[in-house]
């Protein structure tokens, strides 16, 4: 059984897991793993990778083209929100697509969002027409102002990017899901293994979107595998309704109205 059909700005998706392109020992590699996910959303990166059908990034792009996936171009690498506006603008003209994941960081150190720029850069590309996936902390203020600007979906991290630290703040991204009922929530950044997904999707969150814990797999193909079982399991486990923890013990077997046998145990 598979989880149920979604829409992200629109556009109606089957997969629940978004991947990234990065980090693979080869590109051949980075095809069986993404083939595995079933994702139907790829990330690329415009300062990362070459984004020309020429020299060394021709094999890389044809690659990417024979998936048939939905291109989601990120701002990776951007410290400010001009440099993001500006990597932005390129990677539509490139693409031919209005989805842009916006990165606009402020620390090199943990790879936290700038929240002042990010706002800024969003408010910016929005007004522009662009459909803005943000990476964005789990902090509940800044948010909030980014829904209030226009974005339909938030990508909020669980950890910093390529730690494995899994979900730091459960409470936080819980909190998030509460409060914007009607947004598309992804989690981004942190994820280590297929437990941390199944976490997140049981909270509610719409999807994961990944990319260190299955590019630097022993087997990134079968990590891949592993990850869209997970996220799958997660998503239906929420559908269906995950029991209340309780503080006292309740029995399986109802102390009433047994069966006649059980009378001659």
């Amino acid at each position: 059984m598979h989880a149920s059909p979604w829409k992200v700005y629109g556009t109606e998706l089957g997969s629940r897991l978004f991947i990234g392109t990065a980090l693979y020992p080869s590109p051949q590699v980075m095809l069986e793993a993404i083939q595995a996910s079933q994702s139907q959303v790829i990330t690329v990166s415009l300062r990362r990778q070459t984004p020309t059908k020429s020299a060394s990034g021709d094999k890389f792009w044809q690659l990417i083209e024979s998936l048939g996936c939905h291109l989601l171009p990120n701002t990776a690498g951007c410290y400010s929100a001009q440099d993001a506006i500006k990597t932005a603008r390129l990677a539509r003209e490139l693409f031919d697509t209005d989805w842009i994941k916006l990165e606009v960081l402020g620390d090199s150190y943990n790879l936290q969002p700038d929240p002042f720029a990010l706002v800024e850069a969003t408010k910016v590309l929005v007004n522009e027409g662009f459909k803005v996936f943000p990476y964005c902390t789990d902090d509940l203020v800044l948010c909030q102002k980014l829904a209030d600007l226009g974005c339909e979906v938030l990508m909020p991290w669980g950890a910093p990017i390529g730690t494995g630290q899994g979900l730091i703040n459960p409470y936080a991204l819980e909190t998030l899901r509460k409060r914007l009922p009607d947004l598309t929530l992804l989690v981004d950044a942190g994820i280590g293994k297929p437990s941390d997904a199944v976490q997140a999707m049981e909270l509610g969150f719409d999807g994961i979107l990944l990319n260190t814990a299955v590019a630097e797999a022993l087997d990134p193909a079968k990590m891949a595998d592993a990850f869209a079982q997970a996220i799958n399991a997660g998503r239906l486990a929420y559908e269906a309704g995950v029991m209340p923890k309780r503080d006292n013990a309740k029995p399986s077997t109802p102390t009433l109205d047994q069966p006649i046998w059980q009378q001659y145990d």
